[in-house]
């Protein structure tokens, strides 16, 4: 299996680079199938599965280059992805202050939302997780904005 140093996850599981592949190399699978029906169906037994086998092989070593570059590509769109909700969110954080709601649990850890914010953490950590209209989008460091939110939750709270 091959390993992706960036996110530490196998290509040969993620079904998003697998269906991008497909999408792009229809034809060549279409004609390595053909190729394998007809040397199967033509060709004698030993001959055959080695003709199988090297048309297997050939089509793998094909399709590993082309995996990576899949997987470059979708993890580039997914980043892009996610950084263009982070600013969508940073924007909300000033937009929507006015009408956030602050709430304490009982271990110290609070919860601010708004209509499309939801900010969750404990109030001396650095950072709190962040989900934006349902989407979670990991932990953020509790910068002034963050921090501009969560003093407005708690003194509308009071």
């Amino acid at each position: 299996m091959q390993m992706n140093a960036k996110n530490g996850g196998t290509v040969l599981l993620n079904t998003e680079v697998w269906i991008e592949f497909v999408r792009q190399n229809w034809l060549i699978l279409l004609i390595a199938l053909v190729a394998v029906l007809l040397v199967i169906n033509v060709v004698k037994t030993m001959i055959k599965w080695a003709i199988a086998i090297v048309i297997v092989v050939a089509l793998i070593v094909y399709s590993g280059v082309s995996l990576d570059q899949i997987q470059n590509t979708v993890t580039g769109v997914k980043d892009e992805a996610v950084a263009k909700l982070q600013g969508e969110a940073l924007r909300m954080l000033k937009d929507e202050a006015a009408e956030a709601t602050f709430k304490r649990g009982e271990d110290g850890s609070f919860v601010v939302q708004t209509t499309s914010l939801k900010l969750e953490g404990k109030p001396n950590a650095k950072a709190v997780e962040v989900t934006y209209r349902g989407v979670p989008l990991g932990q953020w460091e509790r910068g002034e904005q963050v921090n501009a939110l969560i003093r407005a939750a708690q003194a509308r709270s009071k």
